[in-house]
């Protein structure tokens, strides 16, 4: 009998999870993560550990399978806070969602299972693993899940084929109602419980009211570009208007490159606490009122701590049809697929969750990937996840520089 660790994070996913690996006749062990336990930045009770904890109890205890906690908060705080801590410093903008599977769940918490005996590890991910045979040897795929509106895929997008070789998503295959029906049908004291928001095992939290515990509020101006400056810009670094994507490298590289903006550019419009709270895209959180369309954040500079803002969804700031990638944050789950230098191959991509896949093309380079996108993708910000596709199977990703 093979043994599974699931992780029971106290929600339906994995209670379902763990419910359906007994059925098919699995040794099945729960194991909860305590990650975090500073309450102090957590909005109200929305990061109830202590519930979700007593919730995954109950349910390896309505299953008769054995449960532990393991608290892996220094290895939290080492990987997943300090990284976002540097990263908003420096004017990234983080993923600690991916990141806190590669390196916490799939990592961390794996070799914690493993020792413990288990053959394979068990998660809750909406998202199903796939097996192909590529020179006689087994080569692992992570496919979307079945759930449309549920497919978590992106969230695992820098795991490896090792990682994948002893995974196992059990209701990748089902959809978010189905799960529920399962919960309420075994009476799972999970069944009707909301989803989790928030970051990765910590729970709602305001994000600067987060920050300001390492990074220091500090005043600086809001700068409004207009589009016309903005396009400007623009046209002087791409110097030509070009018709198709698919182009030579050099021009890739020209694309991915994004405008510099200084003071003198646009008009001041207001003042913030401090470049580093704000990301491309934000709207929110601003406190600018009084323009014709909604100010958008289209770039931050930490070094002089100036955010510029554009009017408008389509600001042109907001648009880039390339970006790159560091060759070494580029990341093959298909090590089979690897491009090599000037290798040019069509997929589709996303550079966030829930965002439909899109047309774009893979340039390798010896300096990393570029990635060009079938039309221009809005607040493309470094520090984010681009990951890439053929149909349902992601094949890599990498990090946005």
């Amino acid at each position: 009998m093979k043994t599974v660790v699931v992780g029971l994070s106290g929600g339906v996913d994995s209670s379902v999870s763990a419910y359906l690996l007994k059925e098919a006749g699995y040794n099945v062990i729960g194991l909860f993560m305590k990650n975090w336990h500073d309450d102090s930045v957590t909005i109200s009770d929305d990061c109830p550990w202590l519930d979700d904890s007593n919730d995954a109890m109950l349910v390896a205890e309505k299953l008769g399978i054995p449960f532990q906690t393991v608290d892996l908060s220094v290895e939290y705080k080492d990987r997943i806070v300090d990284y976002m801590f540097r990263e908003y410093e420096m004017g990234r903008t983080p993923n600690p969602d991916v990141l806190c599977n590669r390196e916490i769940k799939f990592d961390v918490f794996m070799k914690i299972a493993l020792e413990l005996g288990a053959d394979f590890v068990a998660t809750g991910h909406y998202c199903q693993k796939g097996e192909v045979e590529v020179d006689g040897k087994p080569v692992y795929q992570l496919l979307a899940g079945a759930d449309d509106n549920k497919d978590q895929s992106y969230f695992l997008c820098q795991l490896s084929q090792d990682q994948l070789a002893k995974t196992l998503f059990p209701i990748g295959h089902l959809q978010k109602s189905e799960v529920r029906k399962i919960a309420k049908a075994e009476n799972l004291v999970t069944a009707d419980k909301k989803d989790s928001q928030g970051l990765c095992f910590i729970g709602k939290v305001r994000l600067p009211d987060f920050l300001q515990q390492q990074l220091k509020p500090k005043e600086g101006v809001i700068v409004e570009i207009t589009a016309e400056k903005a396009q400007e810009k623009i046209d002087i670094l791409q110097s030509e208007n070009r018709s198709s994507v698919a182009v030579a490298i050099t021009d890739v590289a020209v694309l991915a490159q994004k405008p510099k903006y200084t003071v003198n550019d646009g008009r001041i419009v207001g003042k913030h606490q401090g470049a580093h709270y704000f990301t491309k895209g934000q709207r929110k959180g601003l406190a600018v009122g009084g323009t014709p369309e909604p100010l958008f954040v289209i770039d931050t500079d930490v070094e002089e701590n100036v955010i510029y803002t554009g009017q408008g969804k389509d600001h042109p700031g907001l648009l880039r049809s390339a970006l790159y990638v560091q060759e070494s944050e580029i990341h093959y789950i298909r090590e089979d697929l690897e491009l090599q230098i000037g290798e040019t191959r069509e997929v589709e991509a996303r550079i966030r969750y829930r965002q439909p896949l899109v047309k774009a093309w893979l340039h390798k380079t010896e300096v990393g990937l570029y990635v060009s996108f079938d039309e221009p993708q809005a607040a493309i910000s470094e520090g984010q996840f681009v990951a890439w596709y053929d149909g349902n199977e992601c094949l890599g990703s990498g990090v946005i520089s």
